[in-house]
């Protein structure tokens, strides 16, 4: 791999600067931050690979893992075992499938330098198969039209086209905390076309630092997302609010305000967190001082603790029936079954959400009809 491990114009950022092409150049001498969870997805991409490569024949040390746990096994194990079984249908298709393992994947065809890893590629016969492993439950992933799947599908290509006839690719994001599978599938024609049409355009502009900011979804993880101005720009509109006549707001207006309500107080907190970090450095903001939280009393020793309750006849410990999800852990699924009658679950509460939501609408009338208790005539 090149001594630059990381794309300016990467994979995994796509979504960010193919809507916003500034962002790239403008975050490229920024310091990448790493957190507690980040690492723990570094540590799980690693057992799976451990796993797939095992699998494959090939031998390898086993990884070191700060963050391992039995939850991470078994995410690794299933993962595994998803590709097993779609390199095993492959198979049984005649279709000659081959397996290839945390792959760079070369795209700078259409992304100026552009590069990336493939956790996992199946080539065969017809189909290609991009499959990428996430290990979060913050945010579910979907692979439709996902851009970062798409880049990595054009990599392979590069390196399977000459070897197989593809005309279809089928991208899979796996995220098994949240027991999410996700799969999309486009033609090679297609993924071409978007390639020429969009993606060559709009990475051009972004290797250029070139284009207008575009305030979205995609700044979540943008190193800009607290002082970027594009964006306390859109936020801020929801000041225009206090600048009206009438004294009651409009239907309309409320729903434009709950349209707009969660990237507000996401942004807030965002430029909060960016204050407290930059004034923990000596930044001086006018009006404002560091000062130090409340805090709770905790015990220095907890089994010392528990022993001089003891002596005093008293049980120091609170005993109660183990949650549903610990339940499930000790037990394991199978035989937690037994309790299937003892489990049921209310209706949630009522929440307004945007109408592109999932799910069913709210209906408090067939919930009241549900709770009606017919006695006996």
């Amino acid at each position: 791999m090149a001594a630059n491990s990381h794309a300016l114009l990467s994979a995994s950022s796509a979504h960010r600067w193919l809507n916003c092409t500034p962002s790239a150049r403008l975050t490229e001498a920024m310091d990448d931050i790493t957190s507690k969870f980040a690492k723990e997805g570094t540590d799980a991409h690693a057992l799976c690979e451990y796993k797939l490569n095992s699998l494959l024949g090939i031998e390898e040390e086993y990884p070191e893992l700060e963050y391992y746990s039995n939850e991470m096994e078994e995410c690794a194990n299933g993962y595994v075992a998803y590709i097993s079984e779609v390199y095993e249908e492959l198979k049984q298709a005649n279709a000659h499938p081959v397996v290839l393992v945390e792959t760079r994947l070369d795209f700078s065809k259409y992304v100026p330098d552009g590069f990336g890893t493939g956790d996992a590629l199946i080539a065969s016969e017809g189909t290609l198969n991009i499959i990428d492993y996430k290990h979060g439950k913050g945010v579910e992933v979907s692979a439709i039209d996902n851009p970062q799947m798409k880049l990595y599908a054009l990599g392979a290509l590069e390196l399977f086209d000459c070897l197989y006839d593809i005309n279809k690719i089928v991208m899979t994001i796996y995220q098994p905390r949240l027991s999410n599978i996700s799969t999309y599938e486009i033609t090679k024609d297609d993924l071409l076309k978007w390639a020429n049409d969009e993606l060559i355009p709009k990475a051009q502009q972004a290797f250029k630092g070139e284009g207008n900011l575009s305030c979205g979804a995609w700044c979540k993880f943008c190193k800009l997302k607290a002082t970027c101005q594009e964006r306390a720009r859109v936020n801020l509109e929801l000041a225009k609010y206090e600048f009206l006549e009438a004294s009651l707001l409009k239907d309309d207006d409320i729903a434009d305000i709950l349209k707009k309500a969660d990237d507000f107080t996401s942004w807030i907190s965002d430029v909060k967190e960016y204050a407290l970090s930059e004034a923990l450095k000596g930044v001086k903001y006018p009006g404002f001082k560091v000062v130090e939280g409340k805090a709770n009393r905790k015990y220095t020793d907890e089994e010392a603790v528990a022993n001089e309750v003891k002596k005093l006849g008293v049980d120091p410990y609170d005993h109660k029936l183990k949650s549903i999800t610990e339940m499930t852990k000790l037990l394991g699924k199978e035989k937690f079954k037994v309790l299937d009658g003892y489990i049921t679950k209310p209706h949630g509460k009522p929440t307004l959400v945007p109408d592109t939501d999932k799910r069913p609408e709210y209906n408090s009338a067939a919930l009241d009809f549900e709770n009606i208790e017919i006695g006996d005539n």
